[in-house]
């Protein structure tokens, strides 16, 4: 069985996942990417910072679904529960959870951060 990254049992293998694997700046990266894409096209730099928390929670929830119908649901999709992504036997590393926090956080923070300085230099530019 090829066995990926967010198996319920593989993290145990490393004892800080997150310094191990290139993955997390990747998905730091498309973050950025799907915030600036969305506030170029909405000029809004909350709609891209939301979408960009949507992507990396919809993508983690879908792996944690991955996860349950491998482990619990023999294999099959249609055995998995409404809930299964949301059963906690298969969050319990902290891989997950920082797959979608960290790009969130930093999402939240290139839009503040943005918006700060968009308003400062419209605020020079009135003087």
């Amino acid at each position: 069985m090829n066995r990926s990254r967010h198996d319920c049992d593989n993290s145990r293998d490393k004892p800080f996942p997150l310094l191990h694997e290139i993955d997390m700046i990747e998905h730091i990266v498309l973050a950025v990417l799907i915030l600036v894409l969305i506030a170029l096209v909405t000029r809004s730099l909350a709609a891209g910072a939301a979408a960009a928390c949507a992507w990396a929670v919809s993508r983690e929830m879908t792996q944690a679904e991955y996860r349950w119908i491998e482990h619990y649901g023999g294999g099959l999709r249609a055995n998995m529960p409404w809930w299964g992504g949301f059963d906690l036997r298969v969050w319990q590393y902290a891989d997950p959870w920082f797959d979608w926090i960290v790009p969130s956080l930093v999402a939240i923070a290139v839009a503040a951060f943005a918006s700060r300085a968009t308003k400062r230099s419209v605020a020079e530019q009135e003087f």
